[in-house]
Parts: C-alpha cells; sequence; structure tokens
C-alpha cells in the first residue's frame, strides 16, 4: 500500500488530477457521483499522499482534530468547551473543522486518514457511511464519534451515543404531570441530512409519549423552521396566535426555546404561568436563564471524548467502546 500516486487516482477515476486534489480537500466544486468515483479508486490502489510518510515518522503531530457541524450552535460550542478543557494541560492543540456539507464532511474523513495532519479524531454529530470508517481504521486514525443512539457507526470505531428520542419522553412527560394538556413543539425544519435525523426521533417520541396519555399533538400546534432564536421566536407567535393557544411549548434546543420565551414576553405573557416553557441540551445559558431543559451532559461527552482517544493513542490495541451518556431532567423556573 501507498505505491500509488495522485494521476494513478486520477487515470482510475477517469477524472484529472485537479478533481482528485479538490476531494482531497474537502472542496464542494465536485458532484456527489464524481466524488465516490475518486474515493473509490483512492481504497482500491491504496493511495497515499507521500507527506504522510513524513507525518507518520514523526509519530506525533500534537494536534487533535474536531469535526463538527455549524460549530457556532451553543451545544456543539459546549461539548468544544469540554474537550478544549480536557486537553487544556496536555501537549496538544485542538484543530477545528467545521462542516457545512457532505462533501466537507467526506473530503475531510478522507484527507485526515490519509494525511495524520492530526494524532486523534473526534467527529460530533456526523453520521457517515462504511467506506469512510474502513478508512480511518485502515490508515489507523484513532477516532471518536460523538452522536445520537438512533445514528449508526461502523462497530469498530468507539462511540459516545445520546437517545435524543428518550429526550422528547422525558419532557413530554415531565408537562403532562404538571397539567398540561394544550401542549405544543418548535423546532428544526428539514435538518441536513448529513447531521443525523436526530430532530425527527425527538419530535416522534414526544408525540407518541403525549398520544398513550390521550393527548393530541395536531400539526397546528407543531412550528418548525431553520434553527436559530429568532426563527423560533416567530414559530412561537404563530403557535400563540391560535385560537386555544399552547399553555406549553417544548424546544428542540435550549436556543430555541430562548426564542419561545421572547415571544412570550412579547405578547405580555408570564413564563411559566401562562405558558410553560422547556428546551433541549442544557446549554450554559440554560442556567441564566432559569430555563427548564433535559441536560445531554455536553461537556461531559466532550471531556469523555478525550479521555477515551488518548487511552486510544496510548493503546492502538484497544478494542471500540461505546458509552451511552443518561440524559437529565434539569427543573428550573421556566416549566
Amino acid at each position: 500500500m501507498g505505491n500509488a500516486t495522485i494521476y494513478d487516482v486520477a487515470k482510475a477515476a477517469g477524472v484529472g488530477i485537479g478533481t482528485v486534489s479538490r476531494v482531497l480537500n474537502a472542496s464542494e466544486r465536485v458532484n456527489p457521483e464524481t466524488r465516490a468515483r475518486v474515493l473509490a479508486a483512492i481504497d482500491e490502489l491504496g493511495f497515499v499522499p507521500k507527506f504522510e510518510a513524513l507525518a507518520r515518522a514523526r509519530k506525533q503531530i500534537g494536534r487533535i482534530g474536531v469535526l463538527t457541524p455549524y460549530f457556532t450552535a451553543d451545544s456543539f460550542v459546549d461539548r468544544l468547551r469540554g474537550i478544549a478543557a480536557a486537553l487544556s494541560a496536555l501537549p496538544y492543540e485542538l484543530v477545528v473543522y467545521d462542516v457545512a456539507s457532505e462533501a466537507q464532511r467526506d473530503g475531510y474523513l478522507t484527507n485526515l486518514a490519509l494525511t495524520h495532519r492530526v494524532d486523534g479524531l473526534i467527529v460530533i454529530g456526523l453520521p457517515f457511511d462504511t467506506a469512510a470508517a474502513l478508512r480511518l481504521l485502515t490508515h489507523n486514525l484513532p477516532t471518536v464519534v460523538i452522536l445520537p443512539a438512533s445514528d449508526r457507526v461502523h462497530p469498530a470505531l468507539t462511540r459516545i451515543t445520546h437517545d435524543d428520542a428518550q429526550g422528547g419522553t422525558m419532557a413530554a412527560t415531565y408537562l403532562l404531570e404538571r397539567g398540561h394538556r394544550r401542549i405544543g413543539f418548535v423546532g428544526d425544519l428539514n435538518p441536513a441530512t448529513f447531521t443525523g435525523t436526530a430532530g425527527d426521533h425527538k419530535l416522534d417520541r414526544f408525540r407518541q409519549t403525549l398520544a398513550r396519555a390521550g393527548v393530541a399533538l395536531p400539526d397546528a400546534y407543531v412550528g418548525l423552521g431553520p434553527f436559530g432564536m429568532e426563527p423560533a421566536r416567530q414559530l412561537a407567535h404563530q403557535l400563540l396566535s391560535l385560537p386555544e393557544p399552547p399553555t406549553a411549548i417544548f424546544a428542540s434546543s435550549d436556543t430555541q426555546a430562548l426564542g419561545v420565551i421572547r415571544a412570550a414576553r412579547d405578547r405580555g405573557l408570564h413564563v411559566p404561568s401562562d405558558l410553560a416553557v422547556m428546551g433541549f441540551d442544557d446549554i450554559d445559558h440554560a442556567e441564566a436563564f432559569g430555563l427548564t431543559t433535559i441536560s445531554q451532559q455536553l461537556k461531559e461527552s466532550g471531556r469523555l471524548a478525550v479521555e477515551l482517544l488518548l487511552a486510544h493513542l496510548a493503546d492502538e490495541a484497544r478494542p471500540a467502546q461505546q458509552v451511552d451518556l443518561p440524559f437529565a431532567l434539569i427543573q428550573r423556573a421556566t416549566a
């Protein structure tokens, strides 16, 4: 393995070397079919860029890579804080790769596996296929994946999972126990497919749990839109303008829950006496706003990912692990 050149890859894939280079550099200027052919040729030929040999000879680069979508979103920021805190006293630089498309995800996974520009990799909220997983394993790049339990990853990779559907159950149960029967939901519309389907599972379980208690969640009580505080505020206004508005709203994230609270205040409603509001994540701002929410243990998942990754760096033969992080209901002032 490693004797093939970029020219061999280009010839096998029926493309120019510039296209191979763009695939390796996570460019979006390559259509999915062409990208798939290039990746298949890389795998078939065992292609390794020449500079990888130098990187591996150095044994340690002193960098830990983090692959994450939307790294400015509060939940991802909190996970990154956990990672950064765990690395703060260690001789590793943290390198964050922001992923905004399927092409970027596949490009980074391929490039980092082949080049070893990082000593280890943490992938947050990005499910990927078996071919990409085998590339990481074949080229011995220690990797830890953080993702919802509903998303699948190769069993030979260490992963930290969280069951977002369980959060939907917990939120519905909590609001039902407090006597609410007109309950709304604010969440994401058409989240990017390359980030998985966790949002849909959360809503589905929320609706199912309400239904088992004889409480319907009509479509009119479900507001879906782009992620963000302002879109959530506008969606909440729509729900609160209904002839019989909800007395409680569960938001798919704390950021969106804060948008719901803003809408309530716009209308002169008191939280929680006029409208109970629940979030999901337990970001740093949640406590400051007294937000009742479902905790994902965001910082803990980041800290644990570093711990597992360092264990793999110390022992390459260490078997893969799966750690399931439980959720916790955090009762504060808003519900």
